[in-house]
């Protein structure tokens, strides 16, 4: 049985793990570190992390100035916060001086189910992935997170990362040749017919489709773009090149997300069928993480679906 484990919760460790290898990372939370799961770095590390209460703002332009002091600063909150209350600060006091300050938002998407439609953080990528000299991460599994915090403290500049709140199956760590690099792409699963794009807990729903989609003779390649930007525009082409049409599914808004960013390459670089998946540009709605999931269709059917249109649409076009 695979491991099932929240993004946020294999950040947490992450963030311990890796503690002792850079003495000069340091922790901030919004007053919510029992749900962003920093309060583990707190208990190892008192003395390094920084509880600056609900005042998101202010907590990064905190961490704006511990970064010209050398330190290595990662802000946490969840998305709606982190992504939006706080996006002048992110934008002016970090990303505009290119500060090395990683904001990490926690419960994106509408997986945060009961929490309702305030605190369901659909724009947080398409924001981020607005803002000059930003880039933005998405890790799918608890495998994945661990090794994009580690590349994240390798990494000079500043950063976004979205964090789920539901336990996931952990699926990267037992796919053969694989690494995680910023602004790369991963195989996950190879096909001809038809490309599915993934980021975050849509990757698992996407290998759940590729897998039921093999039944009817349709071969799907699936790629985990845990990078939304820098866009990994090889493999991209690639697929884009090798099975004429390409499915992008993300638990975000269609405008502005992965979706966005693949239709904008693909329409220049490889123009072919490009059918996005994810929220049709609404609010979400309080339930049970699973029920709201499913009224959106943002499941492994809802995907299989949009495959069949988009090969539906290839073929035609090859007609």
């Amino acid at each position: 049985m695979a491991e099932k484990i929240a993004t946020r919760a294999a950040y947490g460790k992450a963030l311990v793990e890796l503690a002792d290898q850079e003495p000069n990372l340091v922790v901030l939370d919004a007053d919510l570190s029992g749900s962003t799961m920093t309060k583990e770095f707190a208990a190892a590390h008192p003395d390094r992390f920084f509880d600056m209460g609900i005042a998101e703002a202010n907590m990064v332009g905190v961490a704006a100035g511990l970064a010209t002091c050398g330190k290595k600063p990662f802000v946490n909150s969840f998305a709606m916060f982190a992504a939006g209350r706080a996006w002048e600060q992110v934008r002016n006091s970090v990303a505009y001086p290119g500060l090395n300050v990683k904001v990490v938002g926690s419960h994106g998407g509408l997986s945060v189910g009961e929490d309702g439609a305030t605190h369901q953080c659909i724009e947080d990528l398409a924001i981020m992935r607005a803002i000059p000299n930003m880039t933005v991460l998405c890790p799918c599994d608890g495998y994945e997170m661990r090794e994009a915090v580690r590349a994240l403290l390798a990494y000079e500049g500043p950063a976004y990362m979205r964090l789920g709140r539901l336990a996931v199956e952990t699926v990267t760590d037992r796919v053969e040749g694989y690494q995680f690099a910023i602004g790369k792409g991963a195989l996950l699963r190879d096909g001809q017919d038809v490309t599915v794009v993934a980021v975050g807990m849509m990757v698992q729903m996407a290998l759940q489709a590729a897998e039921q989609l093999a039944g009817e003779g349709i071969s799907v390649r699936v790629i985990d773009m845990h990078t939304l930007k820098p866009l990994d525009t090889e493999i991209l082409l690639t697929a884009a090149r090798e099975t004429g049409c390409v499915v992008t599914t993300e638990e975000a808004n269609v405008i502005g997300g992965l979706g966005s960013a693949v239709a904008e390459y693909l329409s220049s670089a490889c123009p072919v069928p490009v059918v996005r998946h994810g929220v049709a540009d609404e609010f979400g709605r309080s339930g049970a993480a699973q029920k709201v999931l499913e009224a959106y269709s943002l499941t492994t059917e809802g995907i299989v679906d949009k495959v069949r249109q988009a090969v539906s649409i290839k073929h035609a076009l090859t007609l």
